[in-house]
């Protein structure tokens, strides 16, 4: 592999799926060669820079060298990191970046959607619309109900800005406690089960880990009141999905809705398709039209930096599996 800063051509893989990134300000400084998940183990050590477009692929994990040759830079296009990192990727000195700053805003909307759509009961008008049915009904007002927003790091940052500008009272809770200019202070983990019987919205955005895994499962939504909602669109394995079924149809949380699942895409014969209450929807909330121009656009910003021997931004902490709070 040639050196980052001692070659006027560089190789860098992409780990692809349909469509493509447009690279176009790779041409004349860098080889693109296109993977699949068959062909990405025999090409890793061809690359100095990886970029793992398809980040929904478990292949990178699985195909990472424990020796020899390998990329000095990895790029998800993705803020989550967990479907790539690996003991022995975590144990060497490849660099990992994310996709920070591409989907905060998105997914802060998305869930503010939600919210709304659920305390004025939209669907429930599109329900009785469709039966032709004149049914006035009493909503709620979201000003002044409260807000458990988990994962304190840039999506769960902007969910929870956007919830405190329609007036939602917002708890966010990170890994460890902090005072914080937004929010007045950040919870830390150990907080959260004693924030849960106050909370009519839970948000989960915080990242995969192995302390976060099932992280609400059975007790968590024991400790909602029952007028509580809640939304995942972080990664479906933080989420116990029995136990949501379970507390849904025994209506001991009010609803829910999920973005994200333990396996993607949802099977046709999964139990959520018909769950009372639940909204779902295809791992869509961060995307917005363009949006893989602006991941395609910040890979190139940051390649930049690379081939001039400059720092990358969005580094991961492979240890911690996300980029830390600065």
């Amino acid at each position: 592999m040639s050196e980052s800063t001692g070659s006027t051509e560089h190789t860098v893989l992409v780990l692809g799926s349909d469509p493509l990134p447009q690279l176009d300000r790779l041409a004349g400084r860098a080889e693109v060669v296109f993977a699949d998940e068959k062909t990405l183990a025999g090409l890793l050590p061809t690359a100095d820079v990886l970029l793992a477009w398809d980040f929904t692929s478990d292949a990178i994990r699985e195909s990472w060298p424990e020796r020899g040759p390998r990329p000095a830079w990895v790029h998800t296009a993705s803020a989550g990191v967990d479907r790539l990192l690996c003991p022995a990727l975590v144990a060497d000195d490849t660099v990992v970046t994310n996709a920070r700053g591409v989907f905060e805003q998105p997914i802060a909307e998305y869930v503010a959607g939600l919210v709304i759509a659920m305390a004025k009961d939209f669907y429930g008008s599109w329900e009785l619309q469709r039966q032709r049915r004149w049914q006035h009904r009493e909503t709620l007002r979201l000003a002044g109900t409260r807000a458990v927003v988990v994962g304190s790091g840039p999506i769960g940052r902007a969910i929870g800005t956007t919830l405190l500008a329609l007036g939602v009272v917002v708890d966010l809770v990170g890994r460890r406690e902090r005072t914080d200019e937004a929010f007045g202070r950040v919870h830390g983990a150990g907080a959260l089960n004693g924030l849960l019987p106050q909370a009519d919205w839970v948000v989960c955005a915080a990242p995969l880990t192995e302390e976060t895994r099932g992280m609400f499962g059975a007790e968590a939504f024991a400790l909602m009141p029952r007028r509580a909602r809640f939304v995942n669109v972080a990664r479906g394995p933080l989420v116990v999905e029995e136990a949501l079924v379970a507390a849904l149809r025994q209506w001991r949380i009010a609803a829910a809705a999920l973005d994200v699942f333990e396996a993607e895409p949802l099977d046709a014969d999964s139990p959520l398709w018909d769950v009372p209450h639940l909204i779902v929807s295809p791992h869509m909330s961060g995307d917005t039209l363009g949006w893989r121009d602006v991941l395609a656009e910040q890979f190139q910003d940051n390649f930049d930096r690379w081939a001039a021997g400059e720092p990358l931004l969005n580094v991961v902490d492979k240890h911690l599996g996300y980029v830390p709070v600065q």
